[in-house]
């Protein structure tokens, strides 16, 4: 058998100096989270500036994405560096401060749709109505990973992924293509038999993370060897042309369900091969569709680019280093924004300003989280 020191030598070392971070991962993640943001604000016309309506996928895809390419960059340079147990104490710490800050934005969520709604409004469509009727097992469940209110059902599927890092690791440090496999088998279970994590009180997790490990574990795989491993294929004009033909199916399927003009160009054969397409289960017509996106941004963005940090890329940057907390945060001025649109003047004008708004906050506060980091130095922050 492996030993735990030949299997650290086998980590490629992609990651030489631990303290430095990838400011593009950092504008992808900040830019990830104001998608988010907009999106999770109910009736907002500006959903039509993020990914959600323009394809299969959408923005969660990149964040698991890039949170296992950042995973593993910063969790593989430690193993080759540190050792085990030290990646180990890391992702475990992580997935500590991803589930205490859950729990914590169970609070203030709570109390913010009991302050605001006078204990009667907003219980249902916030999912919090529990938490007032039965606390105690609710509680008990969320605590348990088993109960989330709306929005936050993704920081589950994360606790899970950190919790679950080390083991994977060890296995990528044994064999990438053997671990890549067996993390696709998984994901085929899931879409064969719909295996899944249940939920409480009913249901099951809304990001399964029996389907959506794979997707994690892909991020993780790219930044271990694949990306160097498929370079000759990803140069490929061939597959460049099918990602570029498929992402315009997946455009007018899209589009088709807000345009009923448009419903005529797609076939009953091809609707009836491709629905339903569950987010929950991660639908392989949207991980096609993410794939697809990814190699078409990444044949076309200049990746070795070294310019000016201009404002908004600055603002991106700053975002995505602190995402966690931006997430959480996120979070609640989405909901109000919602309680404005909803008792206030629900116009496009309002739902600019308060689109505008929630993402200049965020950026504030994060800059502030940025500037009290530096000042407290801390390891970095993966989510």
């Amino acid at each position: 058998m492996i030993s735990f020191r030949l299997g650290a030598a086998r980590v490629p070392a992609i990651h030489a100096h631990a303290d430095r971070r990838d400011l593009r991962l950092d504008a992808c993640r900040g830019l990830a989270l104001w998608f988010i943001f907009i999106d999770h604000i109910p009736d907002n016309s500006f959903t039509w500036l993020t990914l959600r309506n323009y394809g299969f996928s959408d923005t969660s895809e990149v964040f698991v994405f890039v949170s296992g390419f950042t995973c593993m960059l910063a969790y593989g340079g430690a193993l080759r560096e540190q050792g085990w147990r030290a990646v180990a104490v890391r992702a475990w710490r992580r997935g500590w401060e991803i589930y205490a800050g859950f729990l914590l934005l169970l609070i203030f969520y709570a109390s913010l749709v009991w302050i605001v709604g006078g204990g009667t409004r907003y219980l249902d469509e916030t999912n919090t109505g529990f938490l007032f009727r039965d606390p105690g097992p609710t509680i008990v469940h969320a605590a348990l990973l088993q109960f989330a209110p709306v929005n936050t059902d993704i920081l589950l599927t994360f606790v899970m992924f950190h919790l679950a890092f080390p083991a994977l690791l060890w296995l990528f440090a044994q064999s990438a293509a053997v671990t890549l496999g067996l993390s696709f088998l998984l994901y085929l279970m899931v879409q064969l038999f719909s295996w899944h994590v249940p939920a409480w009180p009913t249901g099951e997790l809304y990001f399964n993370p029996l389907a959506w490990q794979f997707l994690f574990v892909i991020g993780v795989w790219c930044a271990f060897e694949g990306a160097a491993r498929l370079r000759w294929l990803l140069h490929s004009r061939m597959l460049l042309l099918a990602a570029i033909v498929y992402l315009l199916f997946s455009l007018l399927v899209v589009l088709s369900w807000q345009f009923k003009t448009l419903e005529g160009f797609v076939p009953a054969a091809v609707t009836e091969l491709i629905y339903p397409i569950y987010k929950s289960h991660l639908a392989p017509v949207r991980l096609l569709h993410f794939l697809s996106l990814g190699l078409v941004v990444w044949r076309f963005l200049p990746w070795e680019w070294q310019g000016t940090v201009r404002p908004v890329m600055l603002a991106m940057i700053r975002c995505g280093e602190n995402s966690l907390p931006m997430y959480c945060f996120g979070v609640l001025l989405a909901f109000l924004a919602h309680v404005v649109l909803t008792d206030g003047n629900g116009g496009l004008a309002m739902q600019l300003a308060l689109s505008l708004a929630g993402i200049a906050l965020m950026v504030v506060v994060a800059t502030l989280l940025t500037w009290e980091g530096r000042l407290d130095r801390r390891a970095p922050r993966l989510f």
